[in-house]
């Protein structure tokens, strides 16, 4: 009998956007499955091979290795036709997907009325949230209140019929009382969504028995998240966060397998901080440096094209993430949109405002708008990182300041990014 094979989680440790898609398709060369367990099309990983830059927003960054089997999980919610414009999209590309791509059967349908509500809800809302509009709050509401469609109803045309004219009456109504008119133009977009039906079903599995079968015949497995562990729905900042969870925890139930089958867990955090959307970021820039930071690092929503907020590296928000998601290890990024500054900040307390310092990430959103973070200030390097391969090529100032964030987060550095190519990553240890 072999040896069991091994299950790794890759999880965002900041507000998202920490360049999980590359860590992703780095680590997927070396396993067999590489698996989502939740969010929908509101993620965006961008991955660079060569001179070809990929946006993936379902399907795993892994599908670019030729021979891996990727997943998505029954805690994803399902965009049908934003799914096969990206299927699509890779084969134009090349890319065989022939016997490589699974959608658990159990997984939740995100359809058009999602969409319209969640657009309508955020333009017609006192407090916004910052949502991509993409659906995803609505879609995960329906699951929760039990009225959900799921990719196995597509089986059964006639409760799947009843469930959606439900559903549509339902937004109809809602849209109606925000006073927002009508969305009966939704008829024909509901029909082209649910005439891909027969084709998702191909692709149908159960990824739970498929992962835990990859495992007992010792082969590894992915799982890949999407957002950070500060937009989780438990942990996060609430209200501004996603609806659902996305630590590593929610890796066992979005996918069918059990916690123990998990064997570690790799955290990706940028060397710096952004944010995109509403609610607070408590080490943000000021306005002028905050711009220079968005041009250094290409910071734009790669789902929504949105400028994102920048700020320095915050340890409080890192170390409640290696606690929240038991990590045993840290991957850093875009470590090289550091190499121009010639001193960098990091974020080590909040003085909160009552006074009392913590180093302990609070439960209060609301006070975050009114903290005060403690900074330590290290030199620069003020050197080009891009062609190093090793941790030694690095210059002795970068390494001090990878240091310092181990030291400060309590999660050993595993692996550092100093570029978008794939060639840009280095092993530590």
């Amino acid at each position: 009998m072999p040896d069991r094979g091994a299950c790794t989680v890759i999880v965002g440790c900041q507000w998202g956007d920490e360049g999980k898609g590359k860590i992703v398709d780095v680590l997927a060369e070396d396993v067999d499955i590489v698996a989502r367990y939740q969010g929908g099309a509101n993620a965006g990983h961008t991955v660079t091979i060569g001179e070809n830059e990929f946006i993936l927003h379902q399907i795993p960054s892994g599908i670019l290795h030729q021979g891996k089997r990727c997943l998505l999980g029954n805690g994803v919610v399902l965009d049908v036709q934003q799914f096969f414009q990206e299927y699509d999209a890779l084969l134009e590309r090349g890319i065989n997907l022939e016997g490589r791509v699974g959608v658990s059967l159990r997984a939740q349908l995100l359809l058009p009325y999602h969409r319209v509500l969640d657009r309508v809800s955020e333009e017609h809302a006192t407090e916004k949230i910052g949502t991509t509009g993409k659906g995803i709050g609505p879609a995960y509401g329906d699951k929760v209140g039990r009225r959900g469609v799921r990719v196995a109803d597509l089986s059964n045309p006639e409760r799947l019929q009843q469930r959606v004219s439900e559903a549509q009456e339902r937004v109809q109504a809602r849209i109606s009382q925000i006073g927002a008119g009508s969305a009966h133009e939704l008829e024909k977009t509901i029909k082209d969504a649910l005439d891909l039906g027969e084709r998702l079903l191909e692709l149908g599995t159960d990824t739970g028995p498929e992962i835990m079968g990859a495992l007992n015949e010792g082969r590894k497995v992915l799982l890949e998240g999407a957002q950070g562990t500060a937009l989780d729905l438990d942990h996060g900042t609430y209200p501004f966060v996603t609806s659902s969870n996305t630590t590593a925890a929610a890796a066992a139930t979005g996918t069918g397998i059990g916690p123990t089958s998990i064997d570690s867990v790799i955290g990706v955090v940028k060397a710096y901080t952004t944010r995109v959307g509403e609610g607070p970021l408590p080490t943000a820039l000021n306005p002028e440096m905050d711009e220079h930071m968005r041009e250094l690092g290409g910071e734009f929503g790669a789902t929504t094209g949105r400028p994102r907020r920048c700020g320095w590296f915050d340890s409080v928000i890192t170390r409640f993430a290696a606690q929240v998601n038991g990590l045993t290890g840290l991957a850093v990024t875009k470590l090289d949109v550091l190499d121009t500054l010639p001193e960098l900040q990091l974020a080590t307390a909040y003085r909160l405002p009552d006074g009392s310092v913590t180093a302990t990430f609070p439960a209060d959103t609301w006070s975050l708008s009114g903290i005060e973070p403690l900074y330590e200030t290290l030199p620069g390097w003020q050197a080009s990182t891009g062609e190093a391969r090793r941790l030694e090529d690095l210059p002795p100032n970068a390494r001090a300041y990878l240091d310092r964030i181990e030291e400060l987060t309590g999660a050993p550095v595993e692996w550092v990014s100093v570029g978008t190519r794939r060639r840009q990553i280095i092993p530590v240890g």
